[in-house]
């Protein structure tokens, strides 16, 4: 068994001691006991504020609802909403706060937008003069994989800020010190390491419980599949939002489930299986209408390799299907949401994946030289 960083917390109480502290988290944000952060720092420090990212702080919203601020009766605190009117931190906000804190479980993928609350957060630390601390948590992911390119900052937004690879292989703490100096936000950073952690382990699957980090990762194999299916969320095709199977199905009214199931099984896809479903939709695209595709099947964590498998898996429908389509910024001035995930243009405007591919190993290995300078653990 690890330790966890919020496990040590008594190690480093000195970093509290006659200090008020805030603290940004969300339902992941336990111990190895599943004791919320919020209930241990009300115990052991002055903790007089909560933030809650996307989704909420006890994961009460969907995908993209807006949050509301709220005094929570149980705690006695206010909760603000970082996802809401706003997904910075304020003055306002941080009044009564010389420790700003961070426990969220992270997912381990640069579209995830978590760790851009975190950023942001820690923009505010600098800018009002604060602590940050980052109690450190596992990387359902792994810590040594980086698959992706490097993210072209003409297409930076809310699911991609910063110039890393789709898949970092990095703890979020490690991750946070490396936003902290290469992109140059210089705040007060500590992180509270975990204790026993190796990097190339995987603790999410018998010694941690999997906790939904959103209400549509239900469980740990869901994660390896987002990394595949949510550049989906740039088209006209479900990524299974609204089943009870999101992100490990994808599909739509106009697919056929057996020609599809038959063209990605001859790819021969590291690491997955998949076979020919019907579903339908109970929100999100598709809603109630009788849906065709694939449903994916995570056989081998070693083995895949989720990004390319999701740009091979939307070529085949956008190559055989007439109706596919890439949805339209839903402001006017933005980038195409498929762009934003992407971190270019290149999928959308029809490059070639062999190109694709071979640009993500330039990244890739820049990539990985940059990361190693931030590594915790073994």
């Amino acid at each position: 068994m690890i330790k966890l960083g919020i496990d040590r917390i008594d190690e480093f109480k000195a970093l509290f001691e006659g200090k008020k502290v805030g603290l940004i988290t969300n339902p992941t944000g336990v111990d190895s006991n599943l004791v919320h952060t919020a209930d241990i720092l009300k115990s052991k420090v002055n903790l007089t504020k909560l933030y809650g990212p996307e989704h909420g702080i006890f994961g009460n919203a969907e995908a993209g609802e807006h949050v509301e601020s709220y005094l929570d009766e149980r705690l006695g605190l206010y909760v603000y909403s970082l996802y809401g009117k706003t997904r910075r931190l304020s003055k306002e906000m941080l009044e009564d706060v010389d420790v700003l804190c961070y426990d969220i479980q992270d997912v381990g993928l640069r579209f995830y937008t978590y760790i851009y609350t975190m950023a942001y957060a820690m923009m505010a630390a600098k800018e009002f003069g604060l602590k940050f601390v980052v109690f450190d948590r596992p990387n359902p992911l792994g810590g040594i994989k980086v698959e992706g390119n490097l993210l072209n900052l003409e297409y930076r937004s809310f699911v991609g800020y910063y110039s890393i690879p789709q898949r970092y292989g990095l703890t979020v703490g490690e991750l946070a010190l490396l936003f902290n100096k290469e992109f140059k936000i210089g705040c007060d950073l500590t992180v509270i390491p975990m204790e026993g952690y190796d990097r190339s382990k995987d603790y999410l699957s018998k010694d941690l419980p999997w906790l939904a980090p959103s209400p549509n990762l239900p469980t740990h194999d869901s994660a390896y599949l987002y990394a595949a299916t949510c550049v989906f969320e740039g088209t006209n095709v479900s990524e299974g939002r609204g089943t009870t199977r999101p992100f490990s199905i994808v599909g739509a009214p106009f697919i056929n489930a057996f020609l599809l199931a038959d063209k990605v099984k001859a790819l021969n896809l590291p690491g997955l299986k998949v076979r020919p479903i019907f579903f339908t939709p109970t929100f999100s695209k598709h809603q109630g209408v009788l849906s065709q595709g694939i449903e994916l099947f995570l056989m081998d964590k070693e083995t895949i390799r989720p990004i390319e498998a999701g740009y091979q898996i939307l070529r085949i429908i956008q190559n055989d299907y007439p109706e596919f389509e890439f949805r339209e910024p839903w402001r006017e001035g933005q980038k195409q949401m498929i762009d934003l995930l992407t971190g270019n243009d290149d999928l959308r405007m029809g490059k070639k994946l062999e190109e694709i591919f071979e640009s993500f190993k330039k990244d890739q290995l820049e990539f990985i030289k940059i990361k190693e300078r931030y590594h915790l653990y073994a």
